[in-house]
């Protein structure tokens, strides 16, 4: 009760901030200080919270490289951009979340450019209401919302390394998730079922999507401080924010009119994007690694998203199923 009137009051927290914070009072504050020439991957960067966050961080003169799908969407979003910071680099890259062999495509030409690489944000997210199958033959919101960025993640991580190294700047990989991560219970949570599930459920399939998002930053976290690098990856939870995912999942349960009043309460895509602002940049968290934020804030997840061993046999079995498709070294 008292966590959601502090939601909902938009009472800061510790940070500073709260649930009524966006992502333009987030950068603008001076702990965010961001030194020149950063570069900064944001997938789904073509709505909701993902281009709030490519504007802000724009803003700060941060390159900004988007793989999108929609190739006309994404060159809309660099028009906008460019109108608000006339400076800024923004450059796009066709890719499907959903492929891996997209994805690989993505990183290899990414890589070929001979930038570095500061900050990575895996942002892009989709709820199906129906069972989609991806083209190489896995459910679409696992696919999507965690195999992608598990597999951009393992092709980029030596960059990001690299980078931290010669420019002796923390590297920041952030992950959204949901609070909704919590609603998954251990004995359904089995990635072999998510690939092609029996009886499929949208909501479901999108919590346990969410909750391989959080087991993912608390593996890499492991081994990148076992590794002393120095690059840091976290978790997000947004907040209940307006945008075409929400709209999507509450389709057929809610009125037009019910969903209208409901979403008085939510937050606008600013206030979304703020707590990836503030991960991303943040002096107050330089070092944190491994953690769960929402509303800008450091925050408890599930006690499943919490077990090491849970998330590191997630790790291992990506691995193989991505050797399986890609032939990527051992782990």
């Amino acid at each position: 009760m008292k966590e959601t009137w502090r939601y909902l009051a938009g009472i800061a927290g510790p940070s500073g901030y709260g649930s009524n914070s966006t992502a333009e009072q987030v950068i603008q504050d001076s702990a965010c200080f961001v030194p020149p020439h950063l570069t900064a991957i944001i997938t789904g960067a073509t709505s909701g919270i993902g281009v709030e966050t490519a504007r802000a961080l724009a803003k700060k003169g941060m390159r900004i490289v988007i793989p999108a799908r929609d190739l006309k969407k994404a060159a809309g979003v660099k028009e906008v951009i460019q109108k608000e910071s006339p400076n800024s680099e923004i450059i796009i890259f066709e890719t499907d979340m959903s492929s891996f062999v997209s994805v690989k495509r993505f990183c290899s030409g990414f890589l070929a450019l001979g930038l570095p690489l500061n900050i990575l944000i895996n942002n892009a997210g989709i709820y199906s209401q129906k069972l989609e199958f991806s083209e190489d033959k896995i459910e679409m919101t696992i696919a999507t919302n965690y195999l992608g960025h598990y597999l951009m993640t393992e092709l980029l991580l030596e960059k990001m390394i690299e980078t931290a190294e010669q420019t002796g700047i923390q590297g920041r990989i952030i992950n959204l998730s949901s609070v909704i991560h919590s609603w998954v219970k251990r004995d359904t949570f089995c990635l072999q079922k998510m690939l092609s599930p029996k009886n499929y459920d949208g909501t479901r399939a999108y919590s346990q999507s969410k909750l391989a998002n959080i087991l993912h930053v608390k593996e890499i976290a492991r081994q990148l401080r076992a590794r002393n690098a120095r690059v840091t990856i976290n978790a997000v939870h947004p907040g209940i924010v307006k945008t075409g995912i929400l709209r999507a999942s509450y389709k057929g349960f809610l009125t037009d009119s019910l969903y209208f009043i409901a979403s008085k309460l939510l937050k606008s895509t600013s206030q979304g994007a703020s707590t990836t602002c503030y991960v991303a940049l943040s002096q107050q968290i330089e070092g944190v690694s491994g953690k769960y934020f929402a509303d800008c804030n450091e925050s408890k997840c599930s006690t499943l998203a919490n077990d090491e061993s849970e998330a590191q046999k997630l790790w291992m079995q990506t691995h193989a199923l991505m050797q399986r498709y890609l032939y990527l070294p051992a782990a």
